[in-house]
């Protein structure tokens, strides 16, 4: 599958990635590990990574329920066929 395929069908999961990473950081910044034993929140990139695959993870649970509503959508619009005697 080409990327740009790839992307188009999960693009909120992309769009996701951004708003992961920035509340990764942030976690970090204001929550996380301060003595630096904690191997997630001790360094602000790999707290950072966290949230980019968490923020994917719920983007591609979004894109999956938007695709299933718009099926639905669809079905529900196709004209229903008449009993042929």
């Amino acid at each position: 599958m080409p990327v740009k395929q790839w992307i188009r069908k999960n693009k909120f999961a992309v769009i996701m990635l951004i708003p992961g990473a920035i509340g990764g950081y942030l976690y970090w910044r204001y929550i996380g590990c301060t003595t630096g034993s904690c191997p997630i929140t001790s360094v602000w990139y790999t707290s950072s990574l966290y949230g980019i695959i968490l923020g994917f993870v719920l983007g591609n649970l979004a894109d999956e329920r938007i695709v299933k509503k718009q099926r639905q959508n669809e079905q529900s619009r196709s004209p229903i066929p008449e009993n042929e005697e």
